[in-house]
């Protein structure tokens, strides 16, 4: 898709007060019907007849996220494998909008979610997977095990009471008030592991701006490439401009970076952040924007900071090239929180931090969002099937995991000045609801050797560099 431009920014009072209103509409777009009693019986794909139900409150669709359950993909399966798991996407996100499209109907009936809604996911989700195992034969001679039941998915429930009268949802899926906290309320949390000796201390920061050129894109090169609208949700891009779903490692290595260094053609991105006030982005008609439940005006953050640490337990090794990593989990509301990794806090308030909740700042303090990456590598891969198993986090006390090494450890800051309280949410996949604990960050090193080098120098050697 082209690539979307920022409208002008309304006046903090306009968006304060459009937010009110958002709120006191919104409750999350939730249903009441008869769903099944366990997430087992959700996904057995059996009729709702079979099964007992009760009448709970309903906000979206729930699926096995079938790309975490292949950790391992045969290099030669991998396009077809990621057109597949991208397709499901597809499918997950083309369902929610007929269960929103049939809110109230389903209420009042909810076979009508079954038949129209679940039975025909689960059998697309089915060909799909069917089409993965043969893939994954075809280049290892052996068919993944257990694909079948992965086709399966439910309803999700929340667990609180229904609204009395059915109107107190906020137009569109999310977020609820529930979602915010005041940032005062939080403990500080002072957990941290200490440093050992031979720990490396220093720091290495990169410049590469705060998106003011506006780029953007619902795409994701590292989980969907070669997929257009791949995640559904779009993307702030700070570094390589080159950057969409289909630029491979060649592409990167040519393209124009907005970071100062000139070394420094990495590619970093996250989901846009977006005020609720009513206001239409120039996306409200484009995919990964309205056409995916993301709506609100996007908001250039007041300022990004791309800072890679040291380990507390030795010394870095350097990054190869072309490494790629994502930390957080974009389906963590479905999932669970496994792989959540971002966290919310307040300028004046960073000993705070919130994994699953968005931040209510005081006046005068501004939203900060905050991703450490994984900061351990396994020594061979710059990519995995999953796009995980190939990094990994440190051990509590610092140590990297054996058959890991330490690496660098990007820590993205980015920083918004929007109105104090409710009214703004991170882009997500629709039936994530624009949850918190779905926020997350991506990552592909594209230093030049050089610059790398003195990277880990600085950082082994206890300096600050940049």
């Amino acid at each position: 898709m082209g690539r979307t431009s920022r409208r002008k920014r309304s006046t903090p009072a306009a968006r304060l007060t459009a937010a009110a209103v958002a709120l006191v509409l919104g409750g999350g777009g939730l249903v009441a019907v008869g769903v099944h009693a366990s997430a087992g019986e959700g996904r057995s794909g059996g009729s709702p007849g079979q099964s007992r139900t009760q009448a709970r409150q309903v906000s979206t669709i729930d699926c096995p996220d079938a790309g975490i359950a292949l950790p391992d993909v045969p290099d030669g399966a991998r396009p077809e494998v990621d057109r597949e798991l991208a397709a499901m996407d597809t499918q997950i996100t083309e369902a929610y909008r007929r269960f929103a499209d049939r809110r109230e109907r389903i209420a009042q009936d909810p076979a009508l979610a079954e038949n129209a809604v679940l039975g025909p996911l689960r059998s697309r989700r089915a060909a799909s997977l069917d089409r993965i195992g043969v893939a994954v034969e075809r280049a290892a001679g052996a068919r993944p095990q257990g694909l079948e039941g992965l086709a399966g998915c439910g309803l999700r429930a929340d667990g609180q009471e229904p609204p009395g009268d059915g109107s107190g949802g906020r137009a569109g899926n999310g977020p609820e008030a529930a979602d915010f906290v005041e940032i005062e309320s939080v403990a500080p949390d002072t957990d941290r592991p200490r440093n050992r000796r031979g720990a490396s201390r220093g720091t290495f920061s990169t410049d590469c701006g705060r998106n003011e050129n506006g780029k953007f894109n619902s795409d994701n090169v590292i989980a969907a490439p070669g997929v257009s609208n791949g995640a559904h949700h779009m993307h702030d891009y700070v570094g390589n401009q080159a950057t969409d779903a289909f630029a491979g490692d060649d592409e990167l290595a040519a393209g124009r970076s907005t970071c100062r260094n000139r070394g420094d053609r990495s590619t970093y991105y996250w989901p846009v952040l977006r005020l609720q006030n009513g206001e239409d982005e120039d996306d409200a008609d484009a995919d990964g924007g309205g056409r995916d439940q993301n709506t609100g005006e996007i908001q250039t953050p007041s300022r990004v900071t791309l800072r890679f640490t040291g380990s507390p337990a030795g010394k870095v090794t350097a990054m190869p090239r072309f490494l790629r990593i994502i930390t957080g989990d974009a389906k963590a509301f479905t999932n669970g929180d496994a792989n959540a990794n971002a966290s919310w806090s307040c300028t004046g308030f960073e000993d705070r931090q919130l994994k699953d909740k968005y931040p209510i700042c005081p006046e005068g303090s501004q939203v900060v969002r905050s991703f450490a990456f994984q900061s351990c590598w396994d020594g061979r891969n710059t990519d995995s099937a999953n796009h995980r198993t190939h990094v990994a986090f440190a051990e509590d006390d610092g140590r990297c995991p054996d058959g890991f090494r330490a690496i660098p450890q990007l820590v993205q800051r980015i920083v918004y000045d929007v109105p104090p309280g409710p009214g703004f949410a991170v882009d997500s996949f629709p039936e994530q609801l624009h949850k918190p604990v779905t926020d997350h960050g991506d990552f592909i090193n594209v230093f030049d050797d050089a610059l790398m080098r003195r990277m880990v120098s600085c950082i082994n050697g206890g300096r600050s560099c940049r």
